[in-house]
């Protein structure tokens, strides 16, 4: 199955403008950590965790194969922006121990800017509708939510194509179109699986009229959080210290915050090899949960170590 390549992605959006400001100098500010009041760590981050991740349906929260990596295209800013913005979603990759394409390389994440962000996605998903969601179980969300993506009016949106493979050999999982079904040698146990999902394609429109007011680093690592996790765009989050609220306030991160580094390290660390879906999701919840109660540990340490 083919995806959407730049250039298409670049003939699609002849006539739009083409510009976009260099990366801003931010200046120091201190920056008050934000937590919804009256819950105890854990909660917090099961709830976290479960708002956000919105895996394609019957299915557990797919993930960036090390195997294959990512590589990075960015179309419509300046070749200098272009390329900070893709060095910067690399640079999380590499933090995330996933291969990056060398130059030249086919593009399975595609970062657009426009300045008309509904009828670019409307475009894109008339122009190839199997791209956006092929006929295979595990491929994506609802119908529905294509739709909304398409409609919505957000600075930036965000689309995840992916496939279910057998762990082993990475070959799928499911029957694709027009070839047999899979040979899966063991299926596990009552309590395991041999099969997880994979994300194969990104799709990020970022709307440049909206994103004016964050600086370049805030944009990349909005970028960042949702090309590498299947974020809800309607989860509510307000109470959470992430660079997903950095839209509705700009000084809460100038950056992915600990917690968003956290959620992203505990994403690509989990086993995940739990046959309830649910379960996957709290295997992310769980090792994130291990992760910030260590940093909270390390923080405490420092206040209380004694003066030189």
């Amino acid at each position: 199955m083919r995806f959407l390549s730049i250039g298409i992605a670049v003939a699609l959006l002849a006539g739009l403008s083409a510009s976009f400001a260099h990366a801003q100098e931010t200046p120091e500010t201190t920056v008050e950590d934000i937590v919804v009041l009256g819950m105890p760590l854990r909660e917090q981050v099961e709830t976290f965790v479960d708002d956000v991740t919105v895996p394609a349906t019957g299915w557990g929260p797919a993930r960036w194969d090390e195997r294959w990596g990512i590589c990075v295209g960015v179309v419509n800013l300046r070749r200098d922006a272009a390329q900070a913005m893709a060095d910067r979603i690399s640079e999380v990759a590499l933090d995330l121990n996933l291969t990056v394409g060398e130059p030249g390389c086919s593009p399975n994440v595609l970062i657009i800017a426009t300045d008309d962000a509904p009828a670019l996605a409307t475009a894109m998903v008339e122009r190839s509708p199997n791209a956006f969601r092929p006929r295979y179980s595990g491929a994506a969300r609802p119908a529905s939510q294509l739709e909304i993506f398409q409609t919505r009016d957000s600075p930036v949106r965000w689309w995840h194509v992916s496939m279910p493979i057998i762990r082993d050999t990475g070959r799928p999982a499911v029957r694709l179109p027009g070839m047999s079904a899979p040979m899966i040698n063991s299926w596990g146990s009552r309590l395991t699986t041999p099969i997880t999902s994979r994300l194969l394609r990104a799709y990020v429109i970022i709307d440049i009229d909206q994103a004016e007011g964050l600086s370049f680093r805030q944009l990349a690592d909005y970028v960042a959080m949702v090309t590498f996790a299947q974020i809800d765009p309607d989860a509510e989050i307000s109470g959470f210290p992430t660079i997903l609220n950095v839209f509705d306030n700009p000084t809460i991160a100038f950056g992915l915050t600990d917690w968003d580094q956290d959620y992203l390290g505990a994403l690509y660390g989990s086993e995940m090899n739990q046959r309830n879906p649910n379960q996957q999701t709290g295997a992310v919840a769980s090792l994130m949960f291990r992760g910030r109660r260590q940093t909270e540990r390390e923080a405490q340490a420092l206040t209380d170590a004694p003066e030189d």
